[in-house]
């Protein structure tokens, strides 16, 4: 009798790691228009936006589950992915399944509830996310721009949910854009931490060549740079005394402390993942937050 809740407490973790709760955070994409059209402090926005933010952490779970479930062979191969709950067994891939589909159907009617036109672009995510699992992801450069294309989409999900009066386009630019240099650097990553063995656990990989890589990554870098500085002085929303500016530096320091990172310190961890671990980057990333809604609250 004891045994159940064990074996189902034991199941419900695994399931909860396979959904990976640590790469939920991309999510907060969802926040940016909140915090750029200066309704952080209004609580009916700002609690739309957290269900919303919660409605798309658990929808990319059950994308988790799916992208498992068709890696799982090659995912035993891999010398760290073949610890996660379904390779190692911890998870059976029947519950994984059902869930994974239980999951988008119980979510549809919250999701229409909160906004029809978030609904629209959460399923759409998650539709775009089935399609990259199932065929995207074997076409070169066109995988890292479909994973580039679910940021923009948390951001248009932030934008349908309030009542944005000011929000900036550039800030769609500068986020397909940053997205891209994540997904640069972790095909960078991957291939430098498989080695020879990168095809035999991720196909598109041997399509790219970190010469290859470090280029896509120095054009999308630069155009980052130059995007987002152009947002600082040219966005209508912002004040006009330019202080948008006095952030740049912030961006400057964060793209250079993650190349010297990779390029002298061998760090192999992409950046969503090297920000966490990296104190003088997560700082960059705080001081640049704070600073922008000091400026855009207070002056």
């Amino acid at each position: 009798m004891r045994a159940v809740p064990v074996l189902r407490k034991g199941t419900l973790i695994a399931l909860l790691q396979s959904m990976r709760p640590r790469q939920w955070l991309k999510n907060v994409f969802i926040f940016a228009p909140l915090v750029f059209d200066e309704k952080l402090l209004r609580w009916e926005s700002f609690g739309r936006t957290l269900a919303g933010f919660m409605i798309l952490c658990i929808l990319s779970g059950a994308v988790y589950l799916f992208n498992d479930l068709q890696d799982l062979e090659k995912d035993r191969q891999h010398p760290y992915k073949r610890h996660r709950p379904l390779p190692s067994g911890k998870l059976r891939p029947q519950v994984a399944w059902g869930a994974a589909f239980l999951i988008p159907l119980g979510l549809a009617y919250p999701a229409f509830l909160l906004n029809p036109w978030f609904a629209l672009i959460a399923y759409v995510y998650w539709g775009v996310n089935l399609a990259y699992s199932l065929w995207l992801k074997h076409l070169v450069i066109l995988d890292v721009l479909t994973l580039a294309s679910g940021y923009v989409m948390r951001v248009a999900a932030g934008v349908v949910l309030i009542q944005v009066e000011r929000f900036s386009p550039w800030l769609y630019l500068c986020t397909l854009l940053l997205a891209l240099f994540i997904g640069f650097s972790k095909r960078r990553q991957e291939i430098i931490l498989l080695g020879e063995n990168a095809p035999n656990h991720r196909v598109i990989l041997e399509e790219y060549n970190i010469r290859f890589l470090d280029e896509m990554m120095g054009v999308v870098m630069a155009a980052t740079i130059v995007a987002y500085s152009l947002y600082t002085f040219s966005a209508p929303n912002l004040p006009s005394n330019h202080a948008m500016m006095l952030t740049i530096p912030f961006v400057l320091y964060g793209i250079f402390r993650y190349l010297y990172l990779i390029y002298v310190k061998g760090e192999t961890a992409p950046p969503d993942e090297l920000v966490l671990k990296d104190r003088p980057l997560l700082l960059t990333v705080i001081l640049w937050g704070l600073t922008a809604v000091l400026i855009l609250y207070l002056m």
